[in-house]
């Protein structure tokens, strides 16, 4: 059975940190493209972050450059999703998705909330 479970979201205030954790099993994750997305409440899913197969190659969307950073352990089956300096424009669901040619799988999602 696939699975994809996120971890590691919660309240946080502006300027702090938060690690999203992605642990995946039941399919082949070192051969799949990981990625982070996020949808804002009213607001579309947007992509924010994509990391390859072997992690020597990094996607990041124009808001979140120079204070998230994405990154795998593909012998513990996990993604993370390191976030800093947080912003409230950041508070979203976000979930991890892999990606293959063929298919893809999504996570269930976790609350980021950035308030004071």
């Amino acid at each position: 059975q696939v699975q994809l479970v996120e971890s590691g979201g919660g309240l946080v205030q502006p300027g702090g940190s938060l690690r999203l954790s992605c642990a995946a099993s039941g399919f082949t994750f070192s051969s799949y493209a990981m990625h982070w997305y996020r949808q804002g409440s009213g607001k579309k899913r947007e992509l924010v972050a994509v990391i390859t197969t072997t992690g020597s190659s990094t996607i990041y969307l124009d808001p979140v450059k120079g204070r998230f950073t994405i990154s795998r352990d593909n012998a513990k089956n996990t993604a993370y999703l390191q976030m800093n300096s947080l912003k409230p424009e950041d508070t979203a669901v976000y979930y991890c998705n892999a990606g293959h040619s063929v298919d893809e799988y999504w996570g269930q999602g976790t609350q980021v909330t950035v308030s004071s």
